[in-house]
């Protein structure tokens, strides 16, 4: 029977394509299924064999901690050099869609409170 190695929601491309590639390389039969078209399934990466699963999951673990390793390395770099984006630099780049999206919390903030508010008054 198969076991879920890998939910994809949220995973970037790349992530998918080194993972797949790290578990061909090992041997490791498996297979992905695909988001299904209203998000109520993101897809995965599968193993198909139960007795490869322990191996799949160590490798993923030795994957995963180098990847954030990397990521976390470029994004310091990034922000020493000023190249990340922060905050403030999406302020200065997008100003509108900043104000558009504070508003929309705003605005879904105040409804969920109104029942709260009108019943206490």
């Amino acid at each position: 029977m198969s076991k879920l190695l890998l939910n994809l929601r949220n995973v970037a491309d790349d992530e998918i394509q080194d993972v797949t590639a790290l578990l061909d390389k090992a041997g490791i039969a498996h297979y992905r299924t695909e988001p299904s078209p209203w998000g109520i399934s993101f897809g995965g990466i599968w193993i198909r064999d139960d007795a490869d699963h322990p191996r799949a999951k160590v490798l993923m673990g030795e994957y995963q901690q180098a990847r954030g390793e990397r990521v976390r390395g470029e994004r310091e770099a990034a922000l020493r050099e000023g190249t990340a984006e922060t905050f403030g630099s999406l302020i200065r780049r997008r100003p509108v869609f900043v104000v558009a999206v504070l508003l929309g919390m705003a605005v879904a903030t105040a409804l969920v409170l109104l029942p709260f508010v009108l019943l206490r008054g």
